[in-house]
């Protein structure tokens, strides 16, 4: 297997990272469907484009099926532990679009819509590129 992406698969993580990957993941799926299906309460590809669209973000169609994408597709991508780097790293690029170009000005605190949550979900993404899928993974098993 190609050096690259052996290294990109193995984990030496134990089932600590693998329930936080699994948790995160399902999570992370959760608000991609709402933004891409309308789904758990959510606005949908249209109702999310126009709220972009009306916060600078642009083209609003675009980046919100971006970002919904990237919940969506990288979340269901950790829970069975597959690419988890990858899609780690797209996970991560999105909470960080979150938190300052939306969040930050809130300040810390959730109940103010502040950058509380997205800098967890961020935090626990980087984490995942760090140290792979764990134990319980596709990767895992792949890598050998």
């Amino acid at each position: 297997m190609n050096a690259l992406i052996k290294s990109a698969l193995a984990t030496q993580a134990g089932y600590g990272i693998t329930l936080l990957r699994i948790v995160t993941g399902l999570t992370f799926a959760a608000h991609g469907a709402q933004k891409l299906f309308g789904w758990f309460g959510g606005y949908g590809l249209d109702g999310v484009a126009q709220w972009m669209e009306s916060i600078g973000i642009t083209p609003g169609y675009l980046m919100a099926a971006l970002a919904g994408s990237a919940e969506f597709f990288g979340g269901l991508a950790l829970v069975v532990g597959l690419l988890v780097r990858p899609a780690a790293i797209s996970l991560l690029i999105a909470m960080l679009v979150a938190i300052f170009s939306v969040h930050w000005v809130n300040g810390f605190f959730m109940s103010a819509n502040g950058y509380e949550y997205a800098m967890i979900l961020a935090l626990i993404s980087a984490t995942l590129v760090i140290e792979g899928a764990g134990k319980l993974s596709l990767d895992r098993r792949i890598a050998g």
